[in-house]
């Protein structure tokens, strides 16, 4: 298991398991980001992730990003 930031680009990934408090949690799920779903890392820019989640271009930060687990 690994932090999403690791990813390698064009990699679908299944997520394991999401970190941080609750409020942050909701915030992941209500993008699309739920333990089992696929993920797939588009592209990097300074840390921050450009990621497809449920048919959807979705940019997180590096924080949100290393709390979701690959």
């Amino acid at each position: 298991m690994m932090p999403l930031t690791f990813a390698q680009t064009g990699d679908e990934n299944i997520i394991k398991k999401i970190g941080g408090t609750p409020e942050v949690k909701k915030h992941l799920a209500d993008l699309g980001f739920v333990v089992g779903g696929s993920v797939t890392v588009v592209s990097t820019l300074g840390g921050n992730l450009i990621v497809n989640v449920k048919e959807s271009r979705v940019a997180i930060d590096k924080q949100m990003a290393n709390k979701i687990m690959i």
